[in-house]
């Protein structure tokens, strides 16, 4: 079952998805993550963690579920999910945001 949260008057309640409904949910377009300096996509960890510790990002092996990585000469904290496969937009815009000048996101 897959659904939506929906907080409507002070009550939340979860609508489920229809079939057609989780059709169309499969045929959105997927987002990548971009290393502008050589237009390269990032299709592993093992590849975003290179151009990170390039940018000196370091890895911080606090939570052994996540993946995160912090920069000395910052307050800032990028955490992923261990498993590549639920690396989704949201994590994209993150790292984004963090390097502007070194990553984008860009529509696949």
């Amino acid at each position: 079952m897959a659904g939506q949260w929906v907080f409507n008057n002070g009550v939340v309640r979860l609508v489920e998805n229809t079939g057609a409904e989780m059709s169309i949910d499969k045929t959105k377009r997927k987002d990548v993550l971009v290393y502008t300096s050589s237009d390269e996509v990032i299709t592993s960890y093992s590849l975003l963690e290179q151009h990170l510790n390039e940018l000196g990002w370091e890895r911080y092996e606090e939570d052994p579920s996540l993946l995160q990585f912090h920069k000395r000469s910052s307050l800032d904290l990028i955490t992923l999910p261990k498993d590549f496969s639920w690396f989704h937009s949201v994590h994209m815009h993150d790292i984004a945001t963090k390097n502007p000048d070194m990553f984008e996101v860009r529509d696949a």
